[in-house]
């Protein structure tokens, strides 16, 4: 029990550490001053910090919490919900100017992050399946998008940096799949034996 707080709570110093460096001021302007660093670095790392700062909170606090996320559904569709305004291109452009919206993104990113820790095992392989077979298509859409438009989506961002983030959209969501459904058969991990 001792041991598993002490790792939870190295988690939680973690995603600390990962949120306090990405609210620097000169490095969060430093970002989000290219689309790409915007959208598939500090994105993906706020939901990062939230996951690990989720750690160490109480079973008590954390069953409070499951009562209202049954299987994950909630928790799984607040975050899908959420992600998909924050990739909304005049939510990129006015996170840069107004930092009311860029406090909600902040906030709204990391809180996606604790929502996804805390519903994913819950969520089992079949709900797994339909939030990834939902968030997935969604970011290889709008990668797509941003590949093909000629004009900008973004008033703060180039053209050639949008068609970078749309491959990288495209190319993350084939990544998380591929993670998932490897995740799924570790029988088939390295170093497993193989079945005779």
């Amino acid at each position: 029990m001792r041991s598993r707080w002490w790792r939870a709570g190295g988690t939680a110093w973690l995603g600390l550490m990962l949120l306090a460096i990405g609210l620097l001021p000169a490095l969060r302007r430093a970002v989000e001053s290219g689309m790409a660093t915007h959208m598939l670095l500090q994105y993906p790392a706020l939901l990062l910090a939230g996951a690990l700062l989720i750690g160490p909170v109480p079973r008590r606090w954390q069953r409070h919490l499951q009562a209202w996320n049954e299987l994950g559904i909630a928790g799984l569709l607040a975050s899908a919900l959420a992600m998909a305004v924050l990739m909304v291109p005049r939510v990129l452009d006015l996170a840069l100017v107004d930092p009311r919206v860029e406090n909600i993104k902040l906030l709204a990113l990391v809180l996606s992050g604790a929502a996804i820790r805390l519903s994913w095992h819950r969520a089992g392989t079949v709900v797994q399946a339909f939030y990834l077979g939902n968030v997935l298509p969604m970011l290889v859409v709008v990668g797509m998008l941003y590949q093909e438009s000629t004009t900008r989506v973004c008033n703060a961002y180039r053209l050639d940096e949008q068609q970078t983030v749309g491959i990288g959209l495209v190319w993350l969501s084939a990544a998380i799949a591929a993670t998932w459904l490897f995740a799924l058969r570790p029988g088939l991990a390295p170093g497993a034996s193989e079945p005779q």
